[in-house]
């Protein structure tokens, strides 16, 4: 196909503004799918996904679509074939990565806003990284077959966010297909296509993300820049320089469909072959082993916001997990993981993350795709902290925090958040965010209804309950984004726990002196709740400012056997009562805590 008749464009949105659904109905409207295979969320291909009912991994697709379009001095209609290469991205900003990576393989971009909800505090964080990223931006209204949908304010909302004129916002209906087919035409006349002179320069291809299958090895996603790429061509990576020949070449369509060759200008797939785990990375360059190009300009190394460590229920699984996150690795590139020992839960990993729900999502995984057990400390952000031997450390682990005596000052890092939410709520937001050592910086009318707060604080807030209370607060309404600030001075402690005289490391948390008490004992009575009894009596601690803040006890199975006795004197029942004391004073001395593992899961999703 030529290269005037190829369009490369991404969705971008807000979370739940209706992308995977749009993404359905063009894939039905262009013929990629039939009717009889057309299922709801087709470009979502994990469980996880279409279970949540949220994109996780972007997807690429390739539809063809024909345009009746005039041409001529006689205005005759001519059915001109176009390829329309799409990347539906994730809305939550915790993929906010995998998001900007897309958009550095097209050339513009669908900004979907919903008409029931209006512009959103994640529209504002992906515009302005496709704006970054030089893309043409086509605004578009979903869901405006709703009863609820509010278009001729939402349409103003969006003119004065990109400053564009009302008739170019597009209205579309992903659930009844309506304005679709003017969509598709809007696509081809706003957004450029490839510049024709990639079909003469040497082959240089951009891969965007990567997959592995154990038969295959790792299989590249690429936007192929210049050159061309056929099956059998000898390849090298620009970044490791490791050379490969490519098996297969070919399309998402949207199944992965082999072809021929990749032309210049377009979205593809390229199974390397390579098995070995570190030669293939997201933003490397793909060229030619013969007269290699240079490589293309790639992607910044996302910098992880939440830490956690992830341990094998059994370290009889340690190898297990170690190969099961290299897999998951290769097909998510921001998170990271090292190897780390803890002397009560032996040798496990500790794990970087983009987000709470990032790491909600990976252990998920873990535990689904690769049938494991594991055991996953409380999140945690990471510290610098100088203690008062002049020393400047940095911590990842909460249990790795310095005791309170030997720490000078702690620096950690602070957030901008910003917050889009109703007018009546403005009252009741504030209180919430002094709770959360937020400082509000400006508050701006954002069209007829809604204010848009501006704040600074701590991130290791947002890991409290941030969200849901925000959420709970304003009955749904409000939306919010971030990113990351400076490091600032904290006055924070740390929390262990102790239950059975025995220091739990995946319970140890960082939290605010001033709410040292109180979390202490929230976070002791939450654990008397979840926990099963035992065979003895067991005590449950919080430790902080080197004291016992917090303590509760759970009484033990009260087991005094003695109904197989009949008759004779009753010294002999206190007799026997006498050995059972003797042996549950021994079982005391002896007795190993057993926590379930679905605890810990139980009290990461209690407190994030």
């Amino acid at each position: 196909m030529e290269l005037k008749n190829i369009r490369n464009f991404s969705i971008i949105a807000h979370i739940d503004h209706g992308k995977s659904t749009l993404a359905d109905r063009m894939l039905e409207v262009t013929g990629t799918i039939e009717a009889r295979k057309m299922r709801d969320q087709v470009l979502d291909n994990m469980e996880l996904e279409r279970e949540r009912g949220i994109t996780i991994k972007m997807q690429p697709v390739r539809m063809l679509w024909h345009s009746n379009r005039p041409e001529g001095i006689e205005g005759r209609t001519v059915d001109t074939p176009y390829m329309l290469n799409l990347i539906d991205t994730p809305g939550h900003i915790d993929f906010s990565y995998e998001v900007s990576r897309a958009l550095k393989a097209v050339e513009g971009s669908l900004l979907l806003v919903d008409s029931t909800q209006g512009v959103q505090a994640q529209t504002l964080t992906t515009l302005a990284m496709a704006r970054e990223s030089g893309l043409v931006i086509i605004p578009c209204l979903t869901k405006v077959d709703s009863p609820l949908s509010r278009i001729e304010e939402t349409t103003l909302e969006i003119c004065a966010l990109i400053g564009c004129d009302e008739n170019d916002v597009l209205k579309v209906s992903g659930k009844t297909g309506e304005g679709v087919p003017e969509l598709l035409a809007a696509i081809i006349e706003r957004i450029p296509a490839p510049k024709a002179e990639e079909i003469h320069t040497k082959t240089q291809a951009l891969v965007f993300d990567f997959s592995y299958s154990n038969h295959k090895g790792v299989i590249v996603f690429v936007r192929l820049f210049g050159g061309r790429i056929a099956k059998g061509d000898t390849l090298s990576f620009a970044a490791s320089k490791q050379q490969f020949q490519a098996l297969e070449v070919g399309i998402f369509a949207p199944e992965a469909t082999p072809q021929d060759a990749l032309e210049a200008g377009t979205i593809g797939y390229i199974v390397t072959g390579i098995k070995q785990p570190g030669i293939a990375s997201v933003g490397d360059t793909i060229i030619s082993a013969k007269n290699g190009a240079e490589a293309l300009h790639g992607y910044s190394q996302p910098r992880p916001v939440v830490w956690a460590s992830i341990y094998p229920e059994s370290q009889d699984d340690f190898d297990e997990l170690r190969m099961a996150l290299a897999r998951l690795r290769l097909s998510d590139s921001a998170f990271s993981f090292e190897e780390e020992v803890s002397g009560a839960l032996g040798r496990g990993y500790r794990c970087g993350f983009l987000g709470m729900l990032h790491l909600e999502i990976i252990t998920e995984r873990l535990r689904r795709e690769f049938d494991l057990e594991l055991i996953v400390t409380m999140p945690s952000i990471t510290y610098e902290v100088e203690t008062r031997l002049k020393q400047r450390i940095v911590v990842y682990s909460p249990h790795l925090f310095p005791d309170d005596g030997t720490v000078m000052k702690v620096y950690e890092p602070w957030i901008t958040v910003s917050i889009i939410t109703p007018e009546r709520y403005v009252s009741v937001l504030m209180p919430f965010m002094y709770e959360h050592e937020a400082t509000v910086g400006s508050i701006d009318q954002f069209g007829d209804d809604r204010v848009k707060v501006e704040a600074v604080m701590p991130l290791r807030e947002l890991m409290r309950g941030f969200f849901d209370g925000l959420k709970s607060l304003t009955s749904g309404y409000a939306s919010v984004a971030y990113k990351e600030g400076e490091l600032k001075e904290a006055d924070v402690v740390r929390l262990d726990i102790i239950i059975g005289d025995e220091p739990q490391p995946a319970f140890t948390r960082i939290v605010s002196r001033r709410r040292a008490l109180e979390e202490g004992e929230e976070f002791v009575e939450r654990l008397e709740k979840l926990m099963p009894r035992q065979q003895v009596e067991m005590k449950i601690q919080a430790k902080a400012f080197g004291r016992i803040i917090a303590s509760r006890t759970m009484k033990a199975f009260r087991k005094d056997v003695t109904q197989h006795m009949y008759g004779g004197d009753y010294s002999r029942k206190l007799k026997l009562l006498g050995k059972q004391k003797k042996g549950k004073k021994k079982m005391r001395e002896n007795a190993i805590v057993n926590i379930p593992h679905d605890i810990f899961i139980k009290v990461m999703k209690e407190t994030d």
